[in-house]
């Protein structure tokens, strides 16, 4: 197992925290594409948690490092790009898995699973409600669980969603209704956010007849406030400003900043929660039906994580699948296309995190 990096020191702190001599630190920059390669020649899969701009960039070295590749999405736009590369994913005979965390990746395959169960598909929506209780010290002043660049992006730029048929953009934070979560989650007040599902299930399940896809997720309300604020102030501009000393863009500054933040220490135990969610509405034998298909978790803290293990563990899952040869063809595939949802279930209840599946006589569950 290799931890790859463009920081050596950090890799090497990573793989020495395994004390597990199979596991070893590289230094890779992904701009260069034939060096990277070179370094990483021999590998099996590479599994890609860069900034997702840069996934065109791994790709590449994937291919040229013969390689199948799994990455956590792009953010719709990006992963419509990478959709382009499936010619020569499969000219490599090498699969491309794109879009395999929780959201994309879970949301995927439990809306794979809900379709399965239809003879037509009209509508498919994932959502995401999740909570954090836990005691931490010293209080951060903006706590985030991923890039704050890519969070940015997602309450600034237009999401998409997928409506009468064709895709179209959207008010970014908009429609965020009230949403009833099972428990102990309850009513929370997801938003549409920019997100990789809406490029690839209307594609997906078009021959079922799929007219409504749409994404939405929910954050904590204090948190929303103070993204919101940055994002207002223009702290999630790519556009570079004059400052002292020279140009910079200030959506890199601010993510500097807040992902700078002194590390914070956990304070008595894990209070995590987090419903990963697809609802699939169609028709089975002429009926209306609604499948409702979640997954809860909340963490491992034996191994030390919380709600990151339902990002984390679905790209780890991807590349065992792989390895086991239960992933099989060739190209740039989402999650939905190319896993079959009952196996990587089992494989997520190794991880503690549970799938309730529920079907719904017609299409009223909102």
């Amino acid at each position: 197992i290799w931890i790859a990096d463009y920081d050596l020191k950090k890799a090497q702190d990573l793989a020495a925290s395994y004390k597990d001599n199979r596991v070893k630190a590289l230094q890779v920059n992904v701009k260069d594409h034939a060096g990277s390669a070179r370094t990483l020649a021999g590998a099996f899969v590479l599994i890609n948690a860069v900034q997702y701009q840069m996934n065109l960039d791994v790709m590449e070295i994937a291919l040229l490092a013969g390689a199948h590749y799994v990455d956590l999405g792009g953010l719709f736009h990006i992963t419509r790009k990478q959709m382009e590369l499936d010619a020569r994913f499969k000219t490599a005979g090498k699969i491309a898995v794109i879009g395999m965390g929780a959201a994309p990746g879970i949301t995927n395959i439990l809306s794979r699973y809900g379709a399965d169960r239809l003879d037509r598909v009209t509508e498919i929506h994932t959502r995401v409600g999740s909570f954090d209780k836990t005691k931490v010290t010293p209080i951060p002043a903006l706590a985030v669980s991923y890039s704050l660049k890519t969070i940015l992006e997602e309450f600034s730029l237009e999401p998409a969603v997928f409506t009468k048929g064709k895709f179209t953009f959207v008010k970014p934070m908009s429609g965020d209704d009230p949403h009833l979560f099972p428990k102990p989650i309850g009513i929370r007040r997801p938003m549409f956010t920019i997100h990789s599902e809406v490029a690839t299930l209307p594609l997906s399940f078009a021959s079922k007849g799929v007219r409504e896809v749409s994404f939405k997720i929910a954050f904590d309300e204090t948190f929303v406030d103070r993204v919101r604020f940055l994002r207002d102030l223009g702290m999630s501009s790519s556009e570079e400003i004059e400052v002292p000393g020279g140009k910079v863009k200030p959506i890199d500054v601010i993510n500097k900043v807040a992902m700078s933040q002194p590390p914070f220490k956990q304070v008595g135990r894990l209070k995590q929660y987090e419903v990963v969610r697809a609802v699939v509405k169609g028709t089975k034998n002429g009926k209306k039906q609604t499948w409702v298909v979640d997954c809860h978790t909340a963490g491992m803290p034996k191994w030390g994580i919380g709600l990151d293990i339902d990002t984390g563990s679905p790209p780890a899952i991807a590349a065992q699948m792989l390895a086991a040869g239960e992933i099989t063809g060739a190209g740039t595939l989402p999650p939905e296309v190319c896993i079959q949802p009952e196996q990587f279930i089992k494989r997520l209840k190794l991880r503690k995190m549970t799938i309730r599946a529920s079907c719904k006589t017609g299409w009223g569950f909102k």
